[in-house]
């Protein structure tokens, strides 16, 4: 469990993990705490937990990689499920990730496609949208309404994170009233493949760190964390990537799931995100991780997964007919995501002089490929050509 300035919620999940179905002399939790400024260190010693816990603190702070490696060096078993520090299990958590790993060796296993986040408590580095989500949620429960309205009485321009959800409410599952799904992944595409994603081009995208488990021996197969990584976003897929390439397969189960306690969202996170996107693509360019580009576009993975599987046909049945334009294609997914990175405008991604002999060939190309049955892989084309 990785955690950076987020002690309110961590002594929360630390109960929520005290109250596992699985043996509690069975398991243990490592907590590596990235230099927090926050209360943070004085979990260790208010922890009252009934499994073995390690608490790590970093001197200095070496981002999301550098922290989840530490927690796998100091690991003792063979089977790691990685879980932020601000998610919230539910009692079989443990129990449904560990019963799919006991009799295959090769899988990783996500709860984070269930996507369930929960207001835990109320922060004072709320957006607007939150704040109105909040009380949307907190207007069908007479407890919670009353607790915020006096938060607002008492305490709304104060700094201190205000209750909501205590140990009891996490007992009786109370705090379910403040939860909410978001099924972002599964309605862009992947509940079309199953719990398995059966057929499905791009696996890896499952693999997010907050929520996700697999052997220890799979890790050392595919390697670690890749710590040039800092800041938020792509470490997760980048190493899911290379889990996919060794073979790795991913199940997806809503029993695994665990609820993400909200908090403020850091501005600088787009930037980051789209920092380590560009890390991503540099560092592994091919079709099925650039196609993820398209995202950027708002376009579904099912849009992305159709795309790549007609790439790939068309590579295929045709193998030097379509070069200039599977070319331009590759160049333009790796553009939008080194524009993002650089703060430039996403547009013009594959200039050509007007009548030059490349620029005929792709037009000729792309007339083509509808004709031949090749619609999404065309439209993608479009959508990115004549930005």
């Amino acid at each position: 469990m990785p955690t950076y300035n987020k002690y309110h919620q961590t002594s929360l999940s630390l109960y929520g993990l005290s109250k596992q179905t699985f043996p509690q002399a069975e398991y243990e939790v490592i907590l590596v705490d990235d230099a927090s400024s926050d209360n943070t260190p004085n979990i260790f010693k208010e922890a009252d937990v009934p499994f073995k816990f390690k608490y790590i603190r970093m001197k200095q702070n070496k981002g999301r990689s550098s922290v989840r490696n530490i927690g796998i060096n100091h690991a003792e078993g063979n089977l790691l499920i990685f879980l932020d520090g601000e998610m919230l299990a539910p009692p079989a958590f443990i129990e449904n990730h560990y019963k799919h790993h006991v009799h295959e060796s090769n899988l990783v296993v996500t709860g984070a496609m269930h996507y369930e986040g929960v207001y835990t408590f109320i922060m004072p580095d709320y957006n607007e949208d939150q704040v109105a989500h909040l009380k949307e949620l907190v207007s069908r429960d007479p407890e919670y309404r009353r607790l915020y309205e006096n938060y607002e009485q008492t305490q709304q321009h104060s700094n201190v994170p205000c209750p909501l959800v205590t140990k009891e409410d996490i007992n009786t599952n109370r705090f379910q009233r403040l939860s909410f799904p978001n099924r972002y992944f599964l309605n862009s595409g992947l509940k079309h493949f199953g719990e398995r994603l059966e057929g499905f081009t791009l696996p890896y995208i499952a693999f997010l760190s907050g929520n996700v488990s697999v052997r220890k021996a799979n890790l050392k197969k595919s390697g670690l964390f890749d710590e040039t990584f800092v800041g938020y976003g792509a470490e997760d897929w980048e190493l899911g990537y290379r889990l996919y390439k060794n073979g790795v397969q991913f199940v997806l189960d809503p029993s695994t799931v665990a609820y993400h306690q909200e908090h403020g969202i850091s501005k600088r996170k787009v930037k980051e995100q789209w920092g380590n996107h560009y890390r991503f693509v540099k560092k592994h360019p091919n079709i099925d991780v650039l196609i993820l580009s398209l995202e950027w576009k708002e376009l579904p993975f099912m849009h992305m997964h159709q795309t790549l599987v007609e790439y790939k046909e068309l590579k295929k049945r045709f193998p030097d007919e379509y070069n200039e334009l599977t070319h331009a294609f590759r160049v333009m997914l790796f553009r939008i995501i080194e524009y993002l990175n650089n703060g430039q405008p996403v547009t013009k991604l594959y200039e050509l002089p007007p009548g030059s002999e490349e620029r005929i060939k792709i037009h000729q190309q792309l007339e083509t490929l509808r004709p031949r049955g090749f619609d999404y892989l065309a439209s993608s084309f479009e959508q990115i050509y004549y930005l």
